[in-house]
């Protein structure tokens, strides 16, 4: 027991020593988990001791006691030192990274990696797509949903990613365009914060290794949502937007339950076993319905979820779950309002809260559309119907044009006549014209009856 306290404090010093040549919020968050989860040990490590020597002193078994303890600490000292083998190879992978952008620039050149992405700027889209560093996401479960969109959102420069997994990869998740056969056997929250620092570096990466169906991963969950350190003058908690990539129910209601508590607006999402269905929920607290106020049918049905999940299929959501069908083309989209007799108290207190506050909200978003009418009538060229529409004769308009493309400069003459202005024969040459070819073709009629 003694080398093993031994070497844990010398892991301790050691990554306190990395934490402070390290200037990398997502290293350094990494390294605060790791350097906590050592002083974790080391005072179970204490407390194992103080039993070992009480259990002893009672006349026990010391072998016993003594190798139940070891392998205790043995287990917790080797996940310390398979966290700290990941954040080396995070370390090393970041050789050769490219350095940080302070500012995003606008300059369309080669070597600017928002360079298309400020051209929404420049097109009027977005005022100030700078914007979207000021913002937080956390996305729980990294698997085939999850993991795309921590990479799309990174690559467009997102503020702060919170990841939330506790399962490997292995290569059956080679699947994949996030993974690499190399991150086989770390964590999931490693192996993407390895990958999204390489894709941007300037991306605030924080990632949590645990179930958040558990007590204590609830409670870290809970606890990492309400973190406001990025931006302390959030209203509100510390995330602007929950996704939910997960691929059971119990894990969906859990999150359904701290964004109820927290009032925190999120989005649910699952795909079918055959790849090709799927669903988007946006869940606002006590404006929408929860995931608790319309559960899946079969869920409301009491069958229970891990049964119809069948033998070797990757089964990423409930199939009654599912809305868009890819093959059919088939996205029906619908609102769901709260329901006053959800199961869930949160909830319930989230309606409340918002039935309250309606009336003010409704009288601002009518004072807003009466001012932006205001601005509408104010520019408005034509007032003779609400649409702004002007309806011109076409004959008018040909004439005019007409007229237009006969002026010339001063100076300038038409060198060869307008088509307009060919000269037409007189009724006298038309008539002198039609006898000769009368003449002509009574002539040929002749010269055929002669043969």
């Amino acid at each position: 027991m003694a080398g093993m306290e031994t070497e844990l404090k010398e892991m301790l010093s050691d990554l306190d020593n990395l934490q402070q040549s390290l200037s990398d919020p997502s290293y350094q968050a990494s390294l605060a988990k790791l350097i906590s989860g050592v002083g974790r040990v080391l005072g179970k490590l204490f407390v194992y001791c103080i039993e070992l020597e009480g259990e002893c002193g009672k006349g026990l078994g010391k072998c016993a006691v003594y190798s139940v303890l070891k392998f205790s600490c043995k287990a917790d000292v080797a996940k310390m030192r398979s966290h700290v083998e990941n954040l080396t190879s995070l370390v090393n992978s970041g050789q050769g990274r490219r350095s940080k952008v302070k500012d995003m620039s606008a300059e369309v050149v080669d070597s600017n990696p928002y360079s298309r992405l400020m051209a929404l700027q420049r097109m009027g889209i977005v005022d100030n797509y700078e914007r979207i560093r000021d913002f937080s996401v956390a996305i729980v479960g990294i698997g085939g949903v999850g993991s795309v969109a921590a990479e799309m959102l990174t690559r467009c420069g997102i503020g702060r990613l919170l990841l939330y997994d506790y399962d490997k990869v292995e290569l059956a998740n080679m699947n994949r365009l996030f993974f690499r056969p190399e991150q086989c056997g770390m964590t999931k929250t490693d192996a993407a914060v390895q990958t999204l620092s390489d894709i941007n570096p300037d991306v605030v990466l924080e990632s949590y290794t645990l179930n958040i169906t558990t007590v204590q991963g609830f409670e870290t969950f809970m606890a990492s949502l309400t973190n406001k350190t990025h931006s302390l003058s959030k209203d509100g908690t510390g995330v602007d937007l929950v996704l939910s990539c997960v691929d059971n129910y119990e894990a969906r209601m859990v999150v359904n339950q701290a964004c109820n508590e927290l009032n925190q607006t999120w989005m649910e999402s699952g795909v079918s076993e055959d790849a090709v269905s799927g669903h988007i929920q946006l869940l606002i607290p006590g404006e929408t319905a929860c995931f608790a106020c319309a559960p899946p049918l079969v869920v409301a049905s009491g069958v229970d979820e891990r049964t119809l999940k069948r033998e070797g299929v990757c089964a990423a959501s409930l199939p009654t779950t599912m809305g868009y069908n890819a093959l059919k083309d088939y996205f029906p989209t619908m609102q769901m309002k709260p329901n006053p007799q959800c199961s869930n108290a949160a909830c319930l207190e989230r309606q409340e809260e918002y039935n309250l506050t309606k009336p003010a909200r409704d009288a601002a978003a009518k004072a807003k559309m009466d001012a932006e009418a205001l601005i509408v009538t104010e520019s408005a060229m034509h007032l003779d119907n609400e649409w702004n529409i002007c309806v011109v004769d076409d004959e008018e308009q040909d004439k005019k044009d007409a007229h237009t493309h006969d002026v010339l400069p001063e100076g300038l003459v038409h060198e060869l006549p307008s088509a307009d202005e060919f000269q037409k024969p007189t009724a006298q040459e038309e008539s002198f014209n039609s006898a000769d070819d009368l003449e002509e073709l009574k002539r040929q009629l002749e010269a055929l009856n002669a043969d």
